[in-house]
């Protein structure tokens, strides 16, 4: 493993910025694989560990299969919602336990039944291929309209008669007045691997996969 890391050849785990990076760098840390510290990122998006033989990249999460695939990272970790969505040819060797959500349809709770009798309805989603795919296997007739944020607040202004969107405690879509009516695919973090990485680099991913497990 020694031949294949060391700081002038980091191994680079692409990650999602946000609550679900902060979980992976924990993760790492609990695991004994490296160990971040985020305070001194700065406006930085990237960051070595104490050692050097460990970097991360934080990006956007729809951003992360993609640098993976491309080669700029060695791993990634990132939700299932992502992978499904997208179809990624990535070698997902473990699902990790974190970050558990779920991508459900929720309406507004007054508009129901209301919803339910249309023959056709908008969908607010940041999934419109899992949405589709949805509405077609249950033979609805949809529109879909591709939002990045604020989707819970679609159905109050009238864009969108529901939505489909992550959900952990539904408290948003309380807030919101939306209740769940199904669930599409149940979601937590994934290690996404390069295909190229997972062969020069197998003995570092063996150590990385066997401390994970």
């Amino acid at each position: 493993m020694q031949k294949e890391i060391s700081s002038e050849n980091p191994f680079t785990f692409a990650l999602p910025s946000g609550r679900l990076g902060e979980e992976a760098v924990e993760y790492f840390r609990k695991t004994s694989i490296a160990d971040f510290d985020l305070s001194t990122l700065g406006r930085g998006l990237s960051l070595s560990d104490s050692t050097g033989n460990y970097k991360i990249i934080l990006l956007r999460n729809q951003d992360v299969p993609t640098y993976v695939l491309a080669g700029a990272a060695d791993a990634g970790i990132a939700g299932r919602d992502v992978m499904a969505e997208r179809g990624y040819d990535l070698t997902t060797p473990l699902e990790l336990g974190f970050g558990v959500c779920r991508l459900s349809v929720a309406v507004p709770e007054n508009k129901i039944q209301e919803i339910s009798r249309k023959s056709h309805i908008k969908v607010a989603t940041k999934y419109p291929h899992l949405a589709k795919n949805y509405f077609f296997h249950k033979g609805i007739s949809c529109e879909i309209i591709k939002l990045y944020g604020s989707i819970e607040i679609a159905p109050q202004t009238g864009l969108a008669d529901c939505i489909v969107d992550l959900v952990s405690t539904g408290s948003t879509l309380k807030a919101n007045g939306l209740v769940e009516t199904d669930v599409i695919l149940n979601s937590s973090a994934m290690l996404l691997v390069n295909r190229s990485a997972y062969a020069l680099r197998s003995g570092v991913l063996r150590h990385i996969i066997h401390s994970f497990q």
